[in-house]
Protein backbone atom coordinates (compact mmCIF):
# COMPACT_ATOMS: atom_id res chain seq x y z
CA UNK A 1 0.00 0.00 0.00
CA UNK A 2 1.62 3.16 -0.91
CA UNK A 3 1.75 6.25 1.43
CA UNK A 4 -1.51 8.79 0.74
CA UNK A 5 -0.15 12.69 0.42
CA UNK A 6 -2.35 13.97 3.54
CA UNK A 7 -0.86 13.11 6.74
CA UNK A 8 -2.89 10.61 8.73
CA UNK A 9 -2.08 12.69 12.00
CA UNK A 10 -0.95 16.11 12.84
CA UNK A 11 -0.28 18.17 15.27
CA UNK A 12 -0.75 22.22 14.81
CA UNK A 13 0.64 24.62 17.26
CA UNK A 14 0.39 22.45 20.69
CA UNK A 15 1.48 23.64 23.74
CA UNK A 16 1.45 22.02 27.11
CA UNK A 17 2.00 23.71 30.17
CA UNK A 18 2.44 22.39 34.01
CA UNK A 19 2.02 25.67 36.19
CA UNK A 20 4.62 28.40 34.93
CA UNK A 21 6.68 25.56 32.92
CA UNK A 22 6.06 24.92 29.26
CA UNK A 23 6.54 21.25 28.46
CA UNK A 24 5.77 21.45 25.03
CA UNK A 25 6.00 24.55 22.66
CA UNK A 26 4.01 25.38 19.60
CA UNK A 27 4.74 21.83 17.83
CA UNK A 28 4.01 20.73 14.63
CA UNK A 29 4.78 17.61 13.43
CA UNK A 30 2.94 14.87 10.74
CA UNK A 31 2.99 11.44 10.86
CA UNK A 32 2.39 9.75 7.31
CA UNK A 33 0.47 6.46 6.41
CA UNK A 34 2.50 3.97 5.39
CA UNK A 35 5.74 5.58 7.26
CA UNK A 36 7.76 4.91 10.18
CA UNK A 37 8.21 8.71 11.69
CA UNK A 38 10.70 9.41 14.73
CA UNK A 39 9.96 11.47 17.59
CA UNK A 40 13.82 12.11 19.22
CA UNK A 41 15.39 14.42 21.77
CA UNK A 42 16.85 14.64 25.10
CA UNK A 43 15.90 13.45 28.25
CA UNK A 44 12.74 15.47 29.10
CA UNK A 45 12.29 17.15 25.88
CA UNK A 46 8.75 16.51 26.16
CA UNK A 47 8.02 13.59 24.10
CA UNK A 48 6.14 11.56 26.04
CA UNK A 49 3.97 14.84 26.89
CA UNK A 50 3.76 15.35 23.26
CA UNK A 51 2.50 11.66 23.48
CA UNK A 52 -0.12 11.65 26.27
CA UNK A 53 -1.58 15.43 24.28
CA UNK A 54 -1.87 13.16 20.91
CA UNK A 55 -3.62 10.36 22.92
CA UNK A 56 -5.60 12.48 24.85
CA UNK A 57 -4.11 11.68 28.15
CA UNK A 58 -3.26 15.56 28.38
CA UNK A 59 -5.05 18.65 27.11
CA UNK A 60 -3.15 21.15 25.39
CA UNK A 61 -2.96 24.85 26.53
CA UNK A 62 -3.54 25.63 22.63
CA UNK A 63 -2.83 23.77 19.38
CA UNK A 64 -5.11 21.08 17.78
CA UNK A 65 -4.97 17.27 16.96
CA UNK A 66 -6.24 16.10 13.84
CA UNK A 67 -6.36 12.43 12.69
CA UNK A 68 -7.27 11.95 9.09
CA UNK A 69 -8.09 15.96 8.55
CA UNK A 70 -10.71 15.43 12.04
CA UNK A 71 -10.10 17.65 14.68
CA UNK A 72 -9.70 15.05 18.02
CA UNK A 73 -8.04 17.73 19.98
CA UNK A 74 -11.34 17.54 22.89
CA UNK A 75 -11.88 13.61 22.11
CA UNK A 76 -10.83 11.56 25.18
CA UNK A 77 -8.70 8.54 25.05
CA UNK A 78 -11.25 5.88 24.11
CA UNK A 79 -12.89 7.66 21.05
CA UNK A 80 -9.56 8.17 20.21
CA UNK A 81 -8.49 4.81 19.82
CA UNK A 82 -11.87 3.99 18.46
CA UNK A 83 -11.09 6.38 15.06
CA UNK A 84 -7.77 3.98 15.09
CA UNK A 85 -5.31 5.43 17.50
CA UNK A 86 -3.15 3.39 19.78
CA UNK A 87 -0.05 3.73 22.13
CA UNK A 88 2.44 1.64 24.15
CA UNK A 89 3.98 3.07 27.04
CA UNK A 90 7.95 3.86 28.23
CA UNK A 91 6.88 1.96 31.47
CA UNK A 92 5.59 -1.14 30.58
CA UNK A 93 1.47 -1.23 30.94
CA UNK A 94 0.44 -5.05 30.62
CA UNK A 95 -1.77 -7.09 33.24
CA UNK A 96 1.59 -9.26 34.60
CA UNK A 97 -0.62 -12.01 36.28
CA UNK A 98 -2.32 -12.73 32.59
CA UNK A 99 -0.78 -14.87 29.85
CA UNK A 100 0.53 -12.87 26.61
CA UNK A 101 -2.63 -14.51 24.91
CA UNK A 102 -4.96 -12.99 27.24
CA UNK A 103 -3.36 -9.65 27.21
CA UNK A 104 -3.30 -9.43 23.89
CA UNK A 105 -6.77 -10.36 23.77
CA UNK A 106 -8.46 -7.86 26.12
CA UNK A 107 -7.91 -5.60 23.19
CA UNK A 108 -10.49 -6.90 21.21
CA UNK A 109 -13.26 -5.17 23.11
CA UNK A 110 -11.85 -1.65 21.91
CA UNK A 111 -12.29 -2.91 18.23
CA UNK A 112 -15.60 -4.64 18.92
CA UNK A 113 -16.69 -1.29 19.95
CA UNK A 114 -15.27 0.64 17.52
CA UNK A 115 -17.43 -0.67 14.43
CA UNK A 116 -14.82 0.16 11.76
CA UNK A 117 -13.63 -3.18 10.98
CA UNK A 118 -16.63 -5.30 11.77
CA UNK A 119 -16.86 -8.06 13.14
CA UNK A 120 -13.98 -10.56 13.71
CA UNK A 121 -13.30 -13.94 15.29
CA UNK A 122 -11.29 -12.94 18.48
CA UNK A 123 -9.93 -16.54 18.90
CA UNK A 124 -8.41 -16.41 15.46
CA UNK A 125 -7.73 -12.50 15.63
CA UNK A 126 -5.76 -13.20 18.57
CA UNK A 127 -3.54 -16.26 16.77
CA UNK A 128 -3.16 -14.02 13.81
CA UNK A 129 -2.02 -11.22 15.76
CA UNK A 130 0.95 -13.52 17.90
CA UNK A 131 2.15 -14.89 15.15
CA UNK A 132 2.27 -11.97 13.12
CA UNK A 133 4.11 -10.34 16.22
CA UNK A 134 6.14 -13.80 16.95
CA UNK A 135 4.99 -14.52 20.10
CA UNK A 136 3.72 -17.78 19.56
CA UNK A 137 6.09 -19.60 21.46
CA UNK A 138 5.46 -17.91 24.55
CA UNK A 139 1.65 -16.81 24.02
CA UNK A 140 0.36 -19.45 27.17
CA UNK A 141 2.84 -17.62 29.52
CA UNK A 142 2.24 -14.96 31.85
CA UNK A 143 3.86 -11.80 30.92
CA UNK A 144 5.88 -11.82 34.71
CA UNK A 145 7.75 -14.43 33.44
CA UNK A 146 9.01 -13.47 30.02
CA UNK A 147 12.02 -11.10 29.63
CA UNK A 148 10.97 -7.14 29.38
CA UNK A 149 12.31 -6.90 25.54
CA UNK A 150 9.73 -9.54 24.71
CA UNK A 151 6.87 -7.65 26.87
CA UNK A 152 7.84 -4.87 24.85
CA UNK A 153 6.79 -7.22 22.13
CA UNK A 154 3.57 -8.08 23.48
CA UNK A 155 2.73 -4.63 24.74
CA UNK A 156 2.99 -3.73 20.69
CA UNK A 157 0.46 -6.87 19.38
CA UNK A 158 -2.13 -5.91 22.52
CA UNK A 159 -2.02 -2.56 20.42
CA UNK A 160 -1.87 -3.53 16.61
CA UNK A 161 -4.99 -6.37 18.46
CA UNK A 162 -7.29 -3.15 18.40
CA UNK A 163 -6.78 -2.46 14.15
CA UNK A 164 -5.21 0.75 14.97
CA UNK A 165 -4.25 3.40 11.66
CA UNK A 166 -1.75 5.30 14.04
CA UNK A 167 0.70 3.55 16.20
CA UNK A 168 2.49 5.46 18.98
CA UNK A 169 5.52 3.72 20.20
CA UNK A 170 7.51 5.23 23.59
CA UNK A 171 10.80 3.42 23.66
CA UNK A 172 10.04 0.33 22.76
CA UNK A 173 13.29 -1.03 22.17
CA UNK A 174 14.22 -0.25 25.59
CA UNK A 175 15.40 -4.00 27.43
CA UNK A 176 15.66 -5.55 24.17
CA UNK A 177 18.28 -7.21 23.38
CA UNK A 178 20.48 -7.06 19.94
CA UNK A 179 18.85 -9.95 18.18
CA UNK A 180 15.08 -8.61 19.58
CA UNK A 181 15.92 -5.39 18.31
CA UNK A 182 16.63 -6.43 14.81
CA UNK A 183 13.62 -8.77 15.01
CA UNK A 184 11.61 -6.14 15.77
CA UNK A 185 12.77 -3.66 13.59
CA UNK A 186 11.64 -5.90 10.79
CA UNK A 187 8.03 -6.07 11.94
CA UNK A 188 7.95 -2.48 12.12
CA UNK A 189 9.49 -2.18 8.50
CA UNK A 190 6.23 -4.40 7.31
CA UNK A 191 3.75 -3.21 9.09
CA UNK A 192 4.49 -0.10 7.80
CA UNK A 193 4.36 -1.77 4.45
CA UNK A 194 1.22 -2.86 5.14
CA UNK A 195 0.33 0.72 5.66
CA UNK A 196 0.30 1.28 9.31
CA UNK A 197 0.99 4.93 9.96
CA UNK A 198 4.05 4.55 12.98
CA UNK A 199 5.50 7.46 15.08
CA UNK A 200 8.45 5.93 17.47
CA UNK A 201 10.24 7.38 20.34
CA UNK A 202 13.12 6.01 20.94
CA UNK A 203 16.58 6.56 22.34
CA UNK A 204 18.86 3.99 19.69
CA UNK A 205 19.66 6.21 17.00
CA UNK A 206 20.80 3.89 14.94
CA UNK A 207 17.74 1.97 14.77
CA UNK A 208 15.29 5.59 14.52
CA UNK A 209 18.03 6.16 11.56
CA UNK A 210 17.30 3.03 9.90
CA UNK A 211 13.96 2.38 10.71
CA UNK A 212 12.28 5.71 10.06
CA UNK A 213 11.69 8.29 6.72
CA UNK A 214 11.00 11.34 8.83
CA UNK A 215 12.38 12.25 11.80
CA UNK A 216 11.35 15.26 14.48
CA UNK A 217 13.43 16.55 17.24
CA UNK A 218 12.17 18.33 20.06
CA UNK A 219 14.72 20.05 22.66
CA UNK A 220 13.15 21.96 25.99
CA UNK A 221 9.85 20.94 24.37
CA UNK A 222 10.51 23.07 20.98
CA UNK A 223 10.66 21.50 18.11
CA UNK A 224 13.91 21.94 16.46
CA UNK A 225 14.38 20.02 13.14
CA UNK A 226 12.47 18.01 11.13
CA UNK A 227 13.96 15.90 7.77
CA UNK A 228 15.06 12.90 6.37
CA UNK A 229 17.81 11.08 8.55
CA UNK A 230 20.40 12.49 6.13
CA UNK A 231 18.96 15.90 7.00
CA UNK A 232 18.99 15.26 10.86
CA UNK A 233 22.52 14.00 11.00
CA UNK A 234 24.22 17.35 9.72
CA UNK A 235 21.70 19.76 11.94
CA UNK A 236 23.94 21.64 13.51
CA UNK A 237 20.98 22.48 16.14
CA UNK A 238 20.39 18.56 16.80
CA UNK A 239 24.58 18.04 16.55
CA UNK A 240 24.73 20.69 19.19
CA UNK A 241 21.27 19.53 21.38
CA UNK A 242 21.41 15.90 21.12
CA UNK A 243 23.42 14.03 18.48
CA UNK A 244 26.97 15.03 19.79
CA UNK A 245 25.80 14.45 23.28
CA UNK A 246 24.81 11.23 22.78
CA UNK A 247 28.36 10.59 20.59
CA UNK A 248 30.04 12.04 23.13
CA UNK A 249 28.82 10.04 25.95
Amino acid sequence: MSPREAPLLETRGVTVRFGGNTAVDDVGLTVAEGRITGLIGPNGAGKTTLFNTVTGLQKPASGQVLLDGADITELPPAKRARRGMARTFQRLELFLSLSVRDNVRVAGDIRRGSGRRGRFDLEAETDRILERTGLTDIAGRDVSDIPIGRARVVEVARALMTSPRVLLLDEPASGQTEQETEAFAEMLTGLAAEGLAICLVEHDLPLVMKLCSTIHVLDYGALIASGTPAEIKESPEVIAAYIGTEEAA
